[in-house]
């Protein structure tokens, strides 16, 4: 037993289990244990670190693998421009419907780039730019409208004190200076529940933030390791050695949140690939979750 303990500690991976979530049967333990072993798995087998949180909505169970240490947050910063912007539109500080003409010379990878500049779209097209496409231009449209400064003074009263936006989109200048934007696994895991429950947002700003933002991104590995049809906030980030991304998954009878982040690593091809391998690992054993009976049958509708 002691040494179960130790080798699990030299992972740094736990499973915590809250007073709510303390009276687990045995066999769903078991599920999560062995779940565990696969992230341990990917973890070994990556050249590069990785950090995982993975929360079990149902009984309150958290995996989490470094899920405290502060990472890149590449492209997913961007749910927390998203929430800003409902926030602030409640305020009457934005207006979604406004029409805007992004200025340029605009900044690489999206769609904006590559559209004339006489192209005008409103406030809320900017943002679902920014969460379908990952469009870098329309993100940095909205950062300037909604103030770097409001974005990040909001921040910590959700909870969220590791995580920062500290540049906008491609601005190397500022990264070579260190003003790198970051959050943690545990952190990014939070702002996508966040996003799904509209915490701190009316019922009408929560449909349209969720009708923005459930339609998959092109290319998002975390999705890749989901079935079709599932329903999920989900977005991904890259960087030059660093690859991440969160989800909120809404299964049917075992909801979960889930951030799976990388850095240094050695090939980023590698780091896409332990996003999905663990996505696909979490998926089957919560799925089977769901489906079972208490004792453990699966019950499927087909």
């Amino acid at each position: 037993m002691e040494a179960r303990v130790i080798a699990a500690a030299a992972f740094a991976l736990a499973v915590s289990l809250p007073l709510s979530a303390a009276d687990l049967k045995a066999k769903p333990q078991v599920l999560l244990d062995k779940l565990r072993a696969d992230i341990e798995g990917v973890d070994r087998g990556l050249e590069g670190v990785l950090g995982v949180v993975v929360r079990d909505l149902t009984s309150g169970a958290t995996l989490e693998l470094r899920g405290r240490e502060v990472f890149p947050s590449a492209s997913t910063i961007k749910l927390a421009v998203l929430y800003e912007l409902y926030r602030q539109a409640e305020e009457g500080r934005v207006d979604l419907s406004a029409v805007v003409q992004p200025t340029s010379p605009r900044v690489a990878e999206g769609v904006l780039e590559r559209l004339s500049d006489r192209v005008s779209l409103t406030v809320r097209d900017l943002a679902v730019l920014m969460m379908g496409w990952s469009d870098n231009e329309a993100t940095n449209e909205l950062v300037r409208r909604l103030g770097r400064e409001r974005i990040n003074a909001r921040l910590p009263s959700l909870g969220l004190s590791e995580t920062h936006l500290r540049r906008q989109m491609m601005d190397l200048d500022a990264a070579r200076r260190g003003e790198e934007n970051v959050t943690t696994p545990a952190e990014l895991a939070r702002l996508v529940e966040i996003l799904y429950r509209g915490e701190g947002l009316r019922p009408e700003s929560t449909r349209d933030l969720l009708a923005l933002s459930l339609k998959p991104e092109a290319g998002a590995w975390l999705r890749q390791g989901l079935p079709d049809g599932v329903r999920a906030i989900a977005k991904s980030g890259s960087l030059e050695g660093a690859r991440c991304e969160a989800a909120y998954v809404d299964l049917p009878g075992r909801p979960y949140s889930i951030a799976i982040m990388t850095a240094y690593l050695r090939r980023d091809a590698d780091g896409e690939d332990a996003i999905r391998q663990i996505s696909a690992a979490v998926h089957s054993t919560f799925d089977r979750l769901a489906r079972s009976s208490e004792h453990g049958r699966v019950i499927s509708a087909r």
